[in-house]
């Protein structure tokens, strides 16, 4: 039985990895909860359950890679159109990433405005500039709300302050943020998939050479880096992905199904073996400090639970199996965002969570119902062509 060339069970994995990491951010802010949920320690050698909900996502945008590129090859997009196309959404990516990262260090005390504020303007901004807006709009009506966005950020860059006491600088990349890493990530990995137009030894060389500046990062060099692709950890998750569905295309185009089972299900327990065996020798297992046991154990639980979500949506049809949070994996970047209202607008109204929801099982609850509610509004919003189209 031949599997369906448009995966469902992308946007299934998707949803469900967004609907976690929404609900593993809000519940990093409840207290007494069991610690293998939460993250675990930058010196610790463990992995808490939030710590595979990134890495899962990273190798998610992989999977997806190539299939719209080929979407858009198949609307007859030409090589610099492609990369067009790559290169800006990258930077969307990293724009917002680059604003994030200063939210962590906004001065307060020689700012002109409440870090809460300035985190929702920017967040306001980026709706306004990457608003999936719609195609019977006037276009003079879409270029003045994009150039107010523009403006909006130019303007919040020009009062920001950040640092501490004495030492007060400008908006600079201390590192990229989330969003900062999946671009470069996007960025890198699309750029080699374009330019070697899918090429499979290509694509297997890049990935083998990132695995192994993760490798040496975390051996030979300890706390190397390299500019942009730093010790290639989200690099080689997204090759990873990217990788894995090439596989998953050629064996499905084949009609090879039984031997896509098998190959998916081994793939996933060698990576995970890979990564217990190499945790003694390379500074154990951490999402902090992207070992390579974190890459290769978190890269295996995301291919076994890709496999599943084929069989479940695209084999047996259960497509109403996650149907509940749908919207995260078709509007996923607005997914993100809504959290940044949520949090900013409660810290702007000084107004905090009572103790009986902030703690325990109610504050999972609480947190599992923040997740649902958001993607909610998130698929209302797409529904009215208010999410974001990057």
């Amino acid at each position: 039985m031949q599997i369906p060339k448009r995966l469902l069970s992308i946007d299934a994995l998707r949803s469900l990895t967004m609907f976690l990491m929404i609900f593993v951010n809000d519940a990093s802010g409840v207290k007494h909860i069991p610690e293998w949920i939460d993250h675990a320690k930058a010196d610790a050698d463990a992995m808490g359950f939030a710590d595979t909900i990134f890495p899962a996502f990273l190798f998610i945008v992989g999977l997806s890679l190539q299939f719209a590129i080929k979407s858009r090859i198949k609307k007859g997009d030409s090589t610099k159109q492609l990369l067009l196309y790559v290169i800006t959404r990258g930077f969307a990516l990293l724009v917002m990433g680059f604003y994030h990262v200063n939210l962590e260090s906004y001065n307060r005390s020689v700012s002109l405005i409440p870090k809460a504020a300035w985190a929702l303007i920017i967040t306001v901004a980026f709706f306004l500039i990457w608003l999936d807006y719609p195609e019977k709009m006037k276009k003079i009506v879409r270029y003045a709300l994009v150039a107010a966005g523009v403006l909006l950020l130019v303007l919040m860059a020009i009062i920001y302050k950040g640092g501490e006491g004495t030492d007060v600088h400008w908006m600079r990349p201390s590192w990229w943020g989330i969003l900062g890493i999946i671009g470069w990530s996007y960025l890198t990995c699309a750029l080699i998939y374009v330019l070697s137009r899918g090429n499979m030894k290509w694509l297997t060389v890049f990935y083998a050479l990132f695995v192994a500046l993760n490798i040496i990062c975390h051996t030979i060099v300890p706390k190397g880096k390299l500019w942009i692709i730093g010790d290639g950890s989200s690099v080689a998750l997204v090759m990873g992905g990217v990788i894995i569905s090439r596989v998953f295309t050629y064996l499905n185009d084949a009609g090879k199904t039984t031997r896509l089972w098998a190959v998916l299900a081994v793939t996933g327990v060698l990576f995970i073996v890979a990564g217990l065996l190499i945790r003694p020798y390379a500074e154990g297992i951490s999402k902090i400090r992207s070992t390579p046991a974190w890459v290769f154990i978190c890269g295996g639980i995301t291919i076994l639970v890709f496999e599943l979500m084929i069989y479940l949506m695209d084999v047996k049809g259960y497509r109403n199996l996650l149907k509940w949070i749908s919207p995260a994996g078709t509007s996923t970047l607005t997914c993100y965002l809504l959290p940044y209202f949520q949090v900013f607008l409660l810290m702007l109204f000084n107004i905090k969570y009572p103790p009986v929801i902030n703690s325990g099982l109610p504050g999972l609850l609480r947190s599992i119902l923040t997740s649902f509610i958001l993607i909610q509004i998130a698929g209302w919003m797409e529904k009215r062509h208010l999410r974001l189209k990057i």
